[in-house]
């Protein structure tokens, strides 16, 4: 238990916190990486340049600070995480690797401001929040290897099949190489994937969500090609399974993770799905989980046109006559022949106004998946028309941002 004086040190750095986060953060991932080089083989490389790891870990360090009264408080976050570490393989060795060094940003942001008192008190948090990192994680590992066909660390599949769902994105189904059959996994969660890519120097290492059905013999990735333009360049992972990875080929996969799941708290309310872009594919197999158990559901979907749109035929032979099912799809860049054919149901981006005619009038259980301005988007607008906050779950791909 942290002691009342540290709770009150850490609480008074709340403001400086909020100004000076992200600062924090860049400069410790800077610290980290120049030290420990070795850890470049964990991280996506292009969220880094992005910005976005560095906000996400500012904005956990600030929820953290904020609720050190009441640690429970950011549970929920904390297993989110702790899912996703679990998934890379972080180890209770390197926490405080990474305590080391947040001290050390923190110190050189601050300046004199962070006096001995302050980061004696945060090296004390630091540790507390820590505990809870690893005795959560430690708890997940356990799990996911003794379950029925688990395993630890990354394991060997079989691409045994390779098919196009899109023109930028291509499904690959994939089994065990040594022939057992792999765990169950929840719809809604996803798998890590560890690849050596040639002439790149480190590691990468991706999560992408599990896109059959639930009760396949084997697991099902879809991978969306990013193309680059003048901000950024083309995903190097996202290419290389595009391009490269053929029927036959091996990859390490993780044991399923993610907290992003259709389970018992949802009840026998109607579930709505909506998605933007590659956010479809955890979708498709919690339609096929919501299909086989008879519940009513609204499936939400935006994406440019008729050629970007993955899995029609599936999520059609799902949605057909006599299904609890409805599919709704907001096209913004339709072609003509995606107007001819009436294959959209919405014109332009999705808005509350659209929302309200589509989503059921009894209160319903919603999951978000896309871009993180769909996310924000989309919010916003089931916020205005009345949605409660608890009744919205969110995916993020990549480092979670704020939705407010």
């Amino acid at each position: 238990m942290l002691q009342a004086s540290t709770i009150a040190i850490i609480k008074s750095t709340v403001p400086v916190l909020e100004v000076h986060g992200t600062a924090i953060t860049t400069r410790f991932y800077q610290l980290l990486f120049t030290n420990h080089p070795e850890l470049l083989n964990l991280f996506n490389h292009a969220n880094q340049k992005q910005g976005r790891q560095q906000a996400a870990l500012a904005n956990a360090v600030y929820a953290a600070a904020l609720h050190i009264d009441r640690l429970e408080a950011i549970l929920p976050a904390v297993k989110q995480i702790a899912h996703k570490h679990r998934s890379l393989g972080i180890t209770a060795e390197q926490y405080p690797i990474v305590g080391t060094y947040l001290l050390k940003a923190i110190k050189e942001v601050l300046g004199d401001a962070a006096t001995d008192e302050i980061l004696g008190a945060w090296a004390e948090a630091y540790g507390i929040i820590a505990d809870v990192f690893i005795s959560v994680e430690a708890q997940m590992y356990e799990a996911a290897e003794q379950q029925p066909g688990g395993w630890e660390g990354f394991k060997p599949f079989k691409v045994v099949r390779r098919q196009a769902e899109s023109v930028a994105m291509t499904s690959f189904y994939l089994e065990p190489a040594d022939g057992s059959r792999p765990a169950a996994f929840l719809p809604g969660q996803y798998v890590s994937v560890k690849l050596s890519i040639p002439g790149q120097p480190n590691t990468h290492i991706r999560q992408y969500s599990l896109s059959g059905a639930p009760d396949a013999r084997g697991y099902r990735i879809s991978v969306k090609r990013e193309d680059g333009g003048e901000e950024r360049p083309d995903g190097v992972v996202s290419n290389y399974m595009n391009h490269d990875v053929t029927e036959g080929a091996e990859l390490l996969l993780s044991a399923p993770a993610g907290d992003f799941t259709i389970d018992a708290a949802a009840g026998e309310q109607p579930v709505v799905l909506l998605s933007g872009g590659a956010g479809i594919t955890p979708m498709v197999s919690m339609l096929h989980h919501l299909h086989k158990a008879d519940r009513e559901a609204t499936f939400i979907h935006a994406t440019a046109n008729s050629a970007t749109h993955a899995f029609q035929a599936e999520v059609a032979s799902l949605a057909q006559a006599g299904s609890k099912l409805k599919a709704f799809y907001s096209y913004s860049n339709p072609t003509e022949q995606d107007r001819a054919d009436r294959r959209f149901d919405k014109e332009g981006r999705i808005d509350a106004a659209w929302l309200k005619e589509v989503i059921p009038a009894q209160p319903a259980v919603y999951f978000l998946c896309g871009s993180p301005s769909f996310l924000q988007e989309m919010y916003r607008s089931l916020q205005s028309l009345g949605v409660a906050k608890e009744q919205i779950h969110v995916e993020f791909f990549g480092p979670a941002a704020s939705l407010e």
